[in-house]
């Protein structure tokens, strides 16, 4: 019951909801998910740690940068369940809608510089 309550705090967060449908498009890093919630840099990695920690988000070292990605789903059940169905989820959600619109247009390199 522990990492099922894990996964479910991770997602009671409708910023950390937000990251995972961001991050169902491409990998980001902690500059590009900031711009695009317009929150600030430690909020983001605050939230970033938790869904972590859920297995939900998984992260990679690339040069400068932290990519930060959908895990695999293989930590818990509950995980692989809730990340395929977050696909289908929340995709007419206006909000949701405009924050994917605005992902092509994040330039990681003027954003972390």
């Amino acid at each position: 019951m522990k990492d099922f309550i894990i996964v479910m705090k991770a997602l009671s967060d409708p910023n950390r909801v937000k990251i995972i449908k961001m991050l169902q498009h491409k990998s980001m890093c902690v500059c590009e998910i900031k711009a695009a919630l317009k929150l600030p840099q430690p909020s983001v990695s605050k939230h970033l740690k938790i869904l972590e920690k859920a297995g939900l988000v998984s992260s990679q070292k690339d040069g400068l940068w932290v990519n930060y990605h959908l895990s695999n789903g293989r930590s818990t059940p509950y995980t692989a369940t809730i990340l395929e169905n977050l696909k289908h989820w929340l995709n007419d959600d206006s909000e949701i809608a405009r924050l994917i619109e605005k992902i092509p247009f994040l330039n990681r390199k003027e954003l972390c510089s």
